[in-house]
Parts: C-alpha cells; sequence; structure tokens
C-alpha cells in the first residue's frame, strides 16, 4: 500500500530538475492521488474532442502558468477548473522533473494527495472523460519505438488496452520510477509522437 508518507519520502529523496528555456511558456500539471477503497489511485482525463489542440489525448489536468504563480498553484487552480476539486497548498507533496513539450511548454508535473474525494464535476469544455486509475496500473514496462523524424525514443505506456504517449506517458512513467520504486530515472529526453508536435 503506498499512503501519503510514502509517497512524501520518496519525492523528498528526489531531486528534480528544472529546465531553463526562457523561449517555452511555462505551465504545470497535477499528478493527483486519491483515496478508493481499492487502495490509492489517480486521475487522468481525455480531453473533451471539441478542443482545438490535443484533443481526445489523455492528460493529466494542467495548463498554463499564471503571472505570478509557482507550479503547484497552476496545478491546482487547473484541477479546480478542470473537475471541480479544490486543495489547498499543504496536498503539495513535490514535483518531478521538467519535460519540455514540442509544443512550446516547459511542463512541471505536481504529486497532490487528495484523499478521499466524492464525486467530481469535469468542466465539459474541456473533460471529456474523468478516470481514477490504480497505482498498480501504470506499475508497467513502457514500450519505446524509434521514428525517422527524431533520434530520441517514443515513450508509449501501455493502460487500459491503449497506450498513452509523452508527455503524460512520460511523466506517468517517472512517478511509476520515483514513487513505486525509488528509482530516480529520468524522462527529459523522451520524445512525443509527431502527431502532437503541432
Amino acid at each position: 500500500m503506498t499512503g501519503r508518507p510514502d509517497v512524501e519520502a520518496a519525492l523528498a529523496a528526489f531531486v528534480p530538475r528544472p529546465i531553463d528555456r526562457p523561449d517555452l511558456r511555462h505551465s504545470a500539471v497535477a499528478i493527483t492521488i486519491v483515496e478508493e477503497p481499492d487502495g490509492p489511485a489517480f486521475l487522468l482525463t481525455r480531453r473533451a474532442e471539441t478542443l482545438r489542440r490535443h484533443a481526445g489525448q489523455w492528460a493529466l489536468p494542467g495548463g498554463r502558468t499564471d503571472p505570478g504563480e509557482g507550479p503547484g498553484e497552476t496545478a491546482r487552480r487547473e484541477l479546480s477548473e478542470e473537475l471541480g476539486l479544490v486543495l489547498d497548498a499543504s496536498t503539495e507533496l513535490g514535483v518531478l522533473d521538467d519535460y519540455a513539450t514540442r509544443s512550446g511548454f516547459v511542463i512541471t508535473p505536481v504529486v497532490l494527495w487528495a484523499g478521499p474525494v466524492g464525486e467530481l464535476t469535469p468542466n465539459p469544455d474541456e473533460v471529456g472523460a474523468v478516470h481514477r486509475v490504480p497505482l498498480a496500473l501504470i506499475d508497467v514496462e513502457p514500450r519505446f519505438l524509434t521514428i525517422p523524424e527524431s533520434d530520441a525514443p517514443v515513450i508509449q505506456l501501455p493502460l487500459f488496452d491503449r497506450f498513452v504517449h509523452a508527455p503524460t506517458g512520460a511523466v506517468l512513467h517517472q512517478f511509476r520510477e520515483v514513487v513505486l520504486h525509488g528509482r530516480a530515472t529520468r524522462v527529459a529526453h523522451l520524445e512525443q509522437p509527431v502527431f502532437a508536435w503541432r
């Protein structure tokens, strides 16, 4: 069983690597751990099909950082806007490595402990569906592909008989490595599929 003290200890032992890219916009995503009857899970969304960019893709709640915000504030604000789940700063457990996307952002993943949560209210303008994913489901080995457009490997994380790609797949793989196994595995070099470059 992975409880809050276990997650906090794993993140405290990990030294996250920031990315200094002034040319990219800052953003944050929330890896939100909720307590379910069968154990801890995290919140994963499918983006609404009506969105102009990355419609229908797997995503962690998140978005662009507003002026004056830190990553934790951004992650918690976006979680509230997307899923109606309001958390305070005491729920922030730590961050993982920054990840630079092909679409022009530096993402900081923020790990939050929400505890038991009731009904969520997804914003239909942004979220097509929300899933409470048991942590055990991401304790799997990813698949790595080579593509002619890049020298870096493309990561595919198996989930729900499909694959989750970077950036979400890379972030979740690092969460698995750091939190579930205590390994400081780096993922910033892992590539996104070409369809996510725009």
